[in-house]
């Protein structure tokens, strides 16, 4: 239980810091750019917690524990990422005027990366502390 919980916490912190950093600095105005009027303002903070709380769920439950190796992680987390952000993505793109295949691409690209990389710390510090601690 206790590897579990460093899983969830150090994979949550990984995806929090690196999703900050692409929405809030590096791709800001790409998005404003490609969404125009689609985007708030000011996020809706609520469901953008749901979101990150359910999906660390998901990498630390399809990912981090069952993974063999960092780079088992890296490649489960990578496919992870691109089934939900493509979920995501490929739905709005089909559905909503506006929402581009270069968005749709873009996204899933960083979907897969956010996670692989994000898995990678999770299992990688889950699993340095639990050998630590026998």
């Amino acid at each position: 239980m206790k590897k579990t919980l460093i899983a969830y916490v150090a994979t949550l912190a990984a995806f929090l810091v690196l999703d900050g950093l692409w929405l809030g600095v590096l791709m800001a105005s790409t998005y404003r750019e490609l969404l125009g009027s689609l985007m708030l303002e000011q996020p809706r903070w609520v469901p953008a917690a749901v979101f990150y709380l359910l999906y660390v769920v998901g990498c630390v439950v399809f990912v981090v524990l069952p993974a063999r190796s960092w780079t088992h992680a890296a490649r489960l987390g990578a496919l992870l990422g691109a089934v939900a952000y493509g979920t995501y993505d490929l739905s709005n793109w089909a559905t909503l005027q506006g929402w581009s295949a270069r968005l749709a691409l873009m996204d899933m690209a960083w979907g897969a990366v956010a996670s692989a990389v994000a898995c990678i710390v999770g299992f990688r510090v889950a699993n340095t502390l639990a050998a630590s601690k026998s």
